[in-house]
């Protein structure tokens, strides 16, 4: 019998996988990695482990990998200033290289031939975990069964499910595709497929809509060293608790949400909603810190490897050899970005309204039109000719 590592998230489908493998004559061993969505409001990680033993699963690997999804993961992005299509900070796409990482480990300590995934093939994380996975080690069989099994809809698995009496968390009234982490939570399938219907309430799991938020404004501080969030408010955290403190603090007052039809890999648009109040939170303020330390030209090309940057990781391609290019040129960037940004939160906004650094290039007396003013006005006349000499005629 030839044995398989299964990505099993829990969910719909991946639990109808383990039966479905089971019932092609696989051994089916299970891994699960906690990438933050068994916190606060997420699945119970105990549960999703007897989910899948119900499903038929020989054995369930539960690895805690929110540190190292943090650090080695989501900072490197978050240094990048990474978003795709100028909102989607990428917070499933971010988990899926190390997803892939540790399916090979565990394939390799457990002598399988193949691993598989719940993804379809319609999907970006196809893309992702298998691009991941053949780099890391091109010898292993990839099972997809969701391009090929026969199921035609979310409802008929639904069905499946029952049938076998598989314990599952969606209804045919809320058939929503939902992955969560640390950094944030992607919501698609179901009445968001609609373009012309709004986002129902129902739908968002960790932050409050304007009705629902807080009728008070929310003043956090943010403190950076060399690109890397450390404090809030002066008291220093670990990365993943800084994370988690900052997704409940947004999610109370509204930040994080957006509503983005999106240019998918394969080459369709689809609609997704995501929640990432940490994570607009933390981008906001970096962002605003570079402004401050950043000289312009450092500036402005950093943004272009931004955008690339969020390709890359959109693409799949986290371990590829430009990948790991920018991520020294990133890192060299952070040299200065140290300070603290002060933000307001209120009613689904976030933004700046303090900047303080030591390396700040901001000169009052050279930007006034105050009685301070240090600036040579004379000076521009020739600046100006000198500039736009080469466009003369």
């Amino acid at each position: 019998m030839k044995k398989v590592i299964l990505a099993y998230s829990g969910g719909l489908d991946t639990s109808c996988i383990v039966k479905w493998l089971s019932e092609q004559g696989y051994e089916v061993v299970c891994f699960m990695a906690d990438l933050g969505q068994g916190l606060g409001q997420g699945e119970n990680i105990s549960a999703i482990e007897k989910r899948a033993y119900a499903a038929g699963a020989s054995k369930v690997y539960i690895k805690d990998l929110q540190d190292e999804f943090a650090e080695d993961f989501v900072l490197p992005a978050l240094k990048a200033g990474a978003i795709y299509e100028g909102k989607y900070l990428l917070a499933t796409a971010l988990g899926r290289p190390l997803i892939a990482k540790y399916l090979v480990e565990i394939a390799h300590k457990e002598k399988a031939q193949a691993i598989a995934h719940g993804c379809t093939g319609k999907g970006n994380d196809q893309v992702r975990i298998e691009v991941a996975s053949a780099i890391l080690d091109p010898k292993l069989e990839i099972i997809a069964p969701v391009r090929g099994w026969e199921f035609k809809s979310r409802e008929e698995e639904i069905e499946y499910a029952q049938m076998h009496n598989i314990p599952i968390d969606v209804t045919k009234k809320k058939p929503y595709s939902i992955d969560r982490n640390l950094w944030g939570i992607s919501i698609e399938s179901g009445i968001l497929e609609d373009l012309e219907q709004e986002p129902p309430e129902s739908a968002y799991m960790i932050t409050k809509g304007p009705t629902g938020t807080m009728s008070y404004a929310k003043y956090i501080e943010i403190y950076f060293e060399k690109g890397v969030p450390k404090k809030i408010d002066g008291k220093a955290y670990k990365l993943k608790a800084l994370i988690s403190m900052l997704n409940e603090i947004g999610g109370m007052f509204g930040v994080g949400r957006s509503d983005l039809v999106e240019n998918r890999l394969v080459g369709i648009k689809s609609r997704e909603i995501y929640e990432a109040p940490a994570a607009t939170i933390l981008y906001t303020a970096h962002k605003e810190l570079e402004s401050v330390v950043l000289d312009r030209e450092l500036a402005h090309f950093k943004e272009v490897i931004a955008l690339k940057y969020s390709e890359l990781v959109y693409y799949g391609l986290w371990f590829s050899p430009l990948k790991e290019a920018l991520d020294k040129f990133i890192e060299s960037s952070q040299q200065y970005v140290s300070g603290s940004i002060k933000l307001k939160l209120f009613k689904g906004a976030c933004n700046a309204v303090s900047r303080k650094s030591k390396h700040s290039l901001y000169k009052k007396e050279l930007s006034t039109y105050g009685k301070e003013d240090k600036f040579d006005q004379k000076l521009a006349e020739g600046f100006i000719k000198i500039w736009g000499m080469p466009y003369k005629r």
